[in-house]
């Protein structure tokens, strides 16, 4: 049996109030303008993802 990449995932967090959200990345994922919703801002928010770093979008 071939030996799989162990990835690491990571939770995003809430770009205003730091929040953990329910959404997970791996180290390899590309997310650009992704609608992120927080749960405890109840606000939805267009972020990029490149990288594990993330901006908001434009």
């Amino acid at each position: 049996m071939k030996e799989q990449e162990q990835q690491s995932s990571h939770w995003v967090h809430c770009p205003i109030c730091g929040a953990k959200t329910k959404t997970k990345v791996n180290e390899d994922t590309i997310l650009i303008r992704f609608p992120l919703y927080c749960p405890q801002c109840k606000k939805e928010f267009r972020v990029d993802i490149v990288q594990l770093k993330m901006v908001m979008s434009k």
